[in-house]
């Protein structure tokens, strides 16, 4: 009786089993196929989201798909294909590597890549003539010996910082050419035709790449960085702005996610933080273009990274001030609005700075001589005189009773030493002062507390981690203490905008930008600002 009840039990455990396995299946292909309906209209919104916020993005596909048509006809046509050979290929792989979203990328690579086969081709002919002088041993002792000091003489010099940072391309093709050049040669007898192939069908594709660079719809790594410097600077102002307003305003959220996608604060800033990288990358590239010689000056790549660099300082101090909104600590809601008015007029005048530097960087003219202005030195000495006429909050009341506590021990102590001068006893070596009777004080009282938590060190147990900010709330701290590390950090803002203002105007004497007029402030900033230029430089994949 009780075996079949076992086997009852266990065929039933096996079907519930099935069944949840079978629901569970009826689960994930029900999920699978409302995401396999959803999926075309999901890849149209971000085909359509890509092309719209950058619409320079589906001109240069179509260039690039252009530019590999062309060079497919050396391979397809039977002239072409009869005058170049099996090497046609070259220039198809050069474009595909070459062909960049920006003309000085396009150039930097381009050049680099036939100056590389250039030499390459140039020192692997010179060894093959002296290797066939030496005879058929001393050819695969030269190639050897030759491909050894030559691989490891570029290797080295990659480490350049000049080399690294300009032509680290041009050596790695270099290298790749030659040891292709020099090692088929041992095989090869016509070695100075396969060089004269690869190079001139290397030398179509990087031809093609320029032209539909620089006369084809050209984008232009210096007109990027230039509006780049102007975006960040209207971030700036605009995460100031709304960071002072929702600390004021809003309602302060404690989650901790400061790195928010939806934030307006975060997305402000975001651009300046990430910006290095990017900021050098156009730079180079924009050392590369020449269409800024026709302004008889070249082109302030430098400064414009300098800029950059002083705007991440800046920065910096931005999340420092959106993190005070997400602190544990908050200053309460009463005591903040006694310094709303002259923090918010602060928070504008320097916001209105920045869009002013903003605005003369966009349309390449000096900044205004008042753009320092008396507003924003009489709200800076507004917010000094409303934190100076509260005095009493940013003390707490053990502070108060420290305070008192001081006084009464220095009048006890004043009294005992006239009572011990009265009876014509000695008197004391020294009088202690009024912080030296807090500090003795102050010491017995721990020396007390420590003995007592000896005694009862058995008993005792370490805070638990989920016990910590219950112990740190409990603390008695002032109410305005959050509120100081906030009003410290705007004021550090206004202390910045010095080191931006120099070096706009150092930016705008090297670029030549026009002299200042009156009524140039207002200027029309309703352009949609472009994405981040990072985004339309796509990654290389190797060398060929």
């Amino acid at each position: 009786m009780v075996p079949k009840v076992h086997s009852d039990l266990q065929m039933s455990m096996a079907g519930n089993e099935s069944g949840q396995k079978i629901e569970s299946w009826k689960k994930y292909m029900h999920v699978f196929g409302e995401r396999l309906i959803r999926f075309p209209c999901l890849a149209w919104n971000t085909i359509w989201k890509v092309g719209c916020d950058d619409p320079r993005r589906l001109i240069h596909a179509f260039k690039v798909g252009l530019s590999l048509t062309l060079v497919s006809l050396l391979y397809v046509l039977e002239p072409l294909f009869q005058g170049i050979g099996q090497n046609a290929i070259w220039a198809v792989m050069t474009v595909v590597v070459v062909f960049e979203f920006t003309a000085g990328a396009t150039l930097c690579k381009g050049l680099n890549r036939g100056l590389g086969t250039l030499l390459a081709g140039l020192m692997a002919f010179l060894l093959d003539y002296i290797a066939n002088a030496s005879g058929h041993i001393l050819q695969a002792v030269s190639i050897a010996v030759a491909v050894l000091i030559i691989g490891a003489a570029a290797t080295y010099i990659r480490f350049i910082p000049s080399i690294k940072k300009n032509y680290d391309y041009g050596v790695v093709i270099f290298l790749l050419t030659f040891n292709l050049l020099t090692v088929s040669s041992y095989r090869v007898d016509h070695v100075f035709k396969l060089a004269h192939d690869r190079f001139y069908t290397i030398a179509i594709g990087c031809a093609v790449c320029l032209v539909m660079s620089l006369f084809v719809f050209p984008n232009w790594s210096g007109e990027d960085l230039h509006h780049s410097t102007a975006f960040k600077l209207d971030g700036l102002a605009k995460s100031i702005e709304a960071c002072v307003d929702e600390y004021f305003y809003g309602q302060v959220d404690f989650s901790g996610d400061v790195k928010s996608s939806e934030d307006p604060i975060y997305k402000g800033y975001k651009a300046v933080l990430d910006s290095k990288t990017t900021d050098e990358t156009l730079a180079l590239h924009a050392s590369w273009e020449p269409r800024y010689f026709r302004y008889c000056h070249k082109f302030p790549s430098q400064q414009y990274v300098k800029v950059g660099a002083v705007l991440r300082q800046f920065g910096y101090t931005v999340v420092a001030l959106h993190g005070c909104l997400r602190t544990e600590i908050q200053t309460p809601q009463s005591v903040r609005v006694l310094f709303k008015d002259p923090c918010i007029r602060l928070a504008a005048e320097v916001s209105k700075v920045l869009i002013e530097l903003a605005n003369s960087i966009r349309s390449r003219r000096h900044c205004s001589p008042e753009i320092l202005s008396d507003h924003l030195h009489e709200a800076l000495q507004d917010l000094n005189t409303a934190i100076k006429s509260q005095p009493r909050l940013f003390l707490s009341s053990k502070d108060i009773q420290a305070n008192n506590m001081l006084a009464t021990i220095a009048a006890a102590q004043a009294g005992a030493t006239e009572q011990i001068t009265k009876h014509g006893k000695a008197s004391l070596p020294s009088v202690k002062t009024d912080s030296s009777a807090l500090l003795d004080w102050k010491t017995k009282r721990l020396s007390a507390e420590q003995t007592k938590d000896v005694e009862q060190l058995p008993e005792r147990k370490v805070l638990r981690k989920q016990m910590s900010k219950i112990a740190i709330t409990s603390l008695e701290f002032s109410e305005a203490l959050p509120f100081a590390a906030f009003a410290s950090l705007l004021v550090e803002t206004v202390a910045k905008l010095d080191l931006i203002i120099d070096e706009v105007e150092e930016l705008g004497r090297l670029a030549c930008f026009k002299e200042y007029r009156h009524g140039d402030e207002f200027f029309d900033s309703s352009e949609k600002p472009r994405v981040d230029v990072l985004e339309n430089h796509l990654p290389s994949h190797g060398g060929e």
